[in-house]
């Protein structure tokens, strides 16, 4: 049971072109942005749709199979967990991120 302490799985779709850089000390890390949409009725019976969006990391391997195959558009799974982490930004105001860091990834549906 403690693999499932801090597990995300997500099926969504990619926003934006997935970055991808190549560090200093010979490691791969690509970054994206994924939309989940959730589907529910409100107070007066309406459909509605809600999007979230999640900062997608990835190392590696995962890294390399996003550089190579996913694109805006995408509907891919992913597996991972979730992590913190805090900054300081130009002005010197500390920022907090919440990101999916990436174990595994799932490329579903056509090519979009």
């Amino acid at each position: 049971m403690s693999n499932l302490r801090n597990k995300v799985q997500l099926i969504g779709n990619v926003g934006q072109e997935p970055s991808t850089t190549n560090l200093d000390n010979g490691k791969k890390v690509a970054r994206l942005s994924l939309a989940t949409n959730e589907h529910y009725k409100n107070n007066k019976g309406e459909k509605v749709q809600a999007t979230s969006w999640h900062t997608v990391v990835a190392w590696g391997k995962t890294a390399e199979i996003i550089e190579n195959y996913v694109s805006k558009g995408k509907e891919i799974a992913v597996e991972g967990k979730l992590t913190s982490r805090s900054y300081e930004d130009k002005e010197g105001v500390k920022r907090y991120v919440t990101e999916v860091l990436a174990s595994e990834i799932l490329l579903l549906g056509g090519n979009a």
